[in-house]
């Protein structure tokens, strides 16, 4: 659904899944100075939200999903994962409840399925399951905010930041995009999801015996990692161009981006193996790594809280 904040003069369209909402209004970088500052909202409503009603929704979530949200309390916002039967990620949800419903945004045209398979899970619980499209995503650089979609030129007495510098903010904080540095055969643990989306001692769900196998006896086949590009290169690498180390494709580029401190950045997947120190080429971009996930991520190894960058 088209964003009407578009329409705002100096609005720039974003590519591919967010095209409904503004890449930028004409300055880039004073916008990403004007978020991490507190001073700003970005239009995200192009995400799409689910509303889960009923008295049994919690529990319900808490034995499909990753996260424990069994006790969650309302108001609170977290992350939970739907995996399929390898432990492979299907959906990302960030989500909050209101003491009524949990509402969760998820990535564009994801919703449909996302009901699709909810619905079948459904059987004989008081759950309800539905397409919340009368409600809209806002975000600073710290929280996400769902407004009234009818309102949503009306919400914003703060400046406003495009997605391109709420992107670049997330990519500089190591946090993954679904569909953007995950693939069709990402694991949590590939990605740094354990502890933020995943809970490793809640009780079972689909999916689950992957992640408590990975995280006790072996090591994911990949990991994520933080790239800091050659800045004389005029142009960023494309999603999905390969990433090389010596003349051997060893993973791909997800989501890049410039930014106002850090200059050219991007989030890759590589092969676990490959050596944390090395040199490598991004979609033929020079670009040096920085550790994410740890090769020895599993085996009861998780990732350091210290490697996650903070907004400042």
């Amino acid at each position: 659904m088209r964003s009407p904040l578009l329409d705002l003069p100096g609005a720039v369209p974003a590519d591919g899944p967010d095209a409904d909402v503004a890449a930028h209004y004409g300055d880039l970088f004073a916008e990403q100075r004007a978020l991490v500052k507190g001073e700003a909202v970005v239009d995200r409503s192009n995400r799409e939200v689910v509303r889960i009603a009923g008295a049994d929704r919690l529990k319900w979530l808490n034995d499909l999903t990753s996260q424990k949200l069994d006790t969650l309390a309302a108001g609170a916002w977290t992350q939970t994962l739907l995996l399929d039967l390898q432990g492979r990620v299907e959906h990302h949800l960030t989500l909050v409840d209101d003491g009524e419903a949990v509402l969760a945004h998820v990535e564009p045209g994801t919703s449909a399925a996302l009901i699709d398979y909810l619905d079948r899970m459904r059987f004989m619980l008081r759950v309800e399951v539905s397409l919340a499209d009368d409600l809209a995503v806002l975000s600073s650089a710290t929280e996400d905010f769902l407004v009234p979609r009818a309102e949503l030129a009306d919400h914003l007495g703060r400046p406003l930041a495009g997605l391109w510098a709420y992107e670049a903010l997330r990519i500089e904080e190591h946090r993954p995009r679904l569909g953007f540095d995950t693939d069709h055969k990402t694991i949590p643990h590939e990605v740094g999801w354990i502890g933020s989306a995943v809970h490793l001692t809640k009780g079972c769900y689909r999916g689950q015996e992957t992640v408590a196998r990975v995280h006790n006896l072996g090591h994911p086949p990949r990991r994520l990692v933080f790239l800091h590009l050659d800045g004389s290169v005029d142009s960023l690498p494309a999603h999905g161009a390969p990433v090389i180390f010596e003349s051997q494709e060893i993973g791909t580029v997800g989501s890049a981006a410039r930014h106002h401190e850090l200059g050219p950045i991007a989030l890759a997947v590589v092969k676990r193996t490959v050596p944390v120190d090395a040199t490598l080429l991004a979609g033929g971009v020079a670009a040096a790594q920085e550790v994410i996930v740890p090769p020895d991520a599993g085996r009861n190894v998780t990732i350091d809280p210290s490697l996650r960058r903070r907004i400042r």
